[in-house]
């Protein structure tokens, strides 16, 4: 039986963890090979992690900072590397690998491209200069898969992508790895982040406009004024944190609101068991896995109504729903979860069974390979 080869890309990230997740998954699957290649700045670690399950991993140099000259020269690379290592399909995530990644394969000879759309709308609302070359990759690619319903209709009705092409395959999470928490890392957590007797509204989201901290920061100033032991954790990293931080001092919050910076992910699980509210407040989220990753932990949801919360999530029925950028329903529903204790089990039991029927690493992986098999 001849091995089906799939080349799977990644730019600006030196580890993926669902491409762990694959990496062990297709060790049951004797006829599907996965290599893996990583557009970074400096040797990835995903390397290292790959090398763990027996599978291949390249890294081309990349940095993001000088994007028109590293998009030439991994184009370049990408070239080299397929006309070497012969993959049968090119599956590319985001757009700064998918460009090059396939060009590159175009003009290999290699015939089936697929590229996901994880960073959708990007460029329309902030980079309306870089649109045509979505719409270029869309063109390039043979088969588009749409992370939810809300990417599916704007690749379509915006980037104008050819709706036979497209295929919707929601995210997915492995709950044996992200629904195991660990008491010793947890009494970590709260010993650092002086978390005692306080109530915990977690974000996990990079520190970047369109994830609507400043939002986040408005409400806080009325949710503390109820609960003064209410504490804000920002996890993640990003280029607004100076601003972050700015207007957390502004607001006199110094002591509701950490910036926690980049956590190893080992701890996430356990971050998740702390939280009384997950809170997101993102103007849009082509999925967002830690929306799947919330109602996977039974935490309670205040969310905005995108990606994965827009597909799974109704409000007051497994979540409180708020609009975009709006500090006040942000408050409310912050408050009307705490205020409402004996609704919160009612929801997360409801969220937790949505996300097993939508959400599972399982269902996700077999979506690819009955996708790649299709094609």
């Amino acid at each position: 039986m001849k091995t089906l080869h799939i080349a799977m890309t990644m730019a600006n990230t030196p580890s993926v963890p669902y491409f762990n997740w694959f990496a062990e998954e297709v060790a049951k699957y004797p006829e599907i090979k996965f290599s893996f290649i990583c557009l970074y700045h400096e040797k990835p670690i995903m390397i290292e992690e790959m090398k763990s399950f027996n599978c291949d991993c390249y890294w081309i140099k990349f940095d993001a900072k000088k994007r028109k000259k590293s998009m030439f020269f991994a184009l370049i690379s990408f070239i080299k590397l397929y006309k070497k290592i012969k993959p049968d399909i090119v599956h590319s995530h985001l757009f700064d690998d998918s460009l090059p990644s396939l060009i590159a394969a175009r003009l290999t000879g290699i015939k089936k491209r697929i590229i996901t759309k994880q960073d959708t709308t990007f460029h329309y609302y902030y980079a309306p200069k870089w649109v045509w070359a979505d719409k270029f990759n869309n063109f390039n690619a043979t088969n588009i898969i749409a992370v939810s319903n809300e990417v599916s209709k704007f690749v379509i009705e915006k980037e104008r992508a050819q709706k036979k092409k497209l295929t919707t395959i929601h995210h997915g999470i492995p709950f044996k790895y992200l629904c195991k928490s660990d008491e010793e890392l947890k009494k970590e957590l709260v010993l650092k982040y002086e978390l005692s007797n306080k109530i915990v509204i977690g974000t996990i989201a990079r520190y970047i406009e369109w994830k609507g901290y400043r939002y986040i920061i408005d409400a806080a100033v009325d949710i503390i004024k109820k609960h003064s032991n209410a504490v804000f954790l920002f996890i993640s990293t990003g280029e607004q944190r100076e601003e972050l931080e700015q207007l957390i001092k502004k607001n006199k919050l110094e002591k509701n609101i950490i910036l926690t910076g980049w956590i190893d992910k080992k701890y996430i699980p356990s971050l998740y068991s702390l939280m009384n509210i997950y809170l997101h407040a993102a103007n849009y989220e082509p999925f967002g896995f830690v929306i799947a990753e919330a109602m996977a932990n039974k935490v309670p949801i205040v969310t905005t109504p995108t990606g994965a919360a827009l597909d799974a999530l109704e409000h007051k029925v497994n979540c409180y729903m708020t609009e975009y950028k709006n500090p006040q329903q942000i408050r409310d529903g912050v408050l009307w979860l705490l205020e409402n204790k004996e609704n919160q089990t009612i929801l997360t039991d409801k969220a937790y069974q949505k996300a097993i029927e939508m959400y599972q690493f399982e269902t996700m992986f077999q979506n690819h390979i009955k996708l790649y098999k299709s094609i």
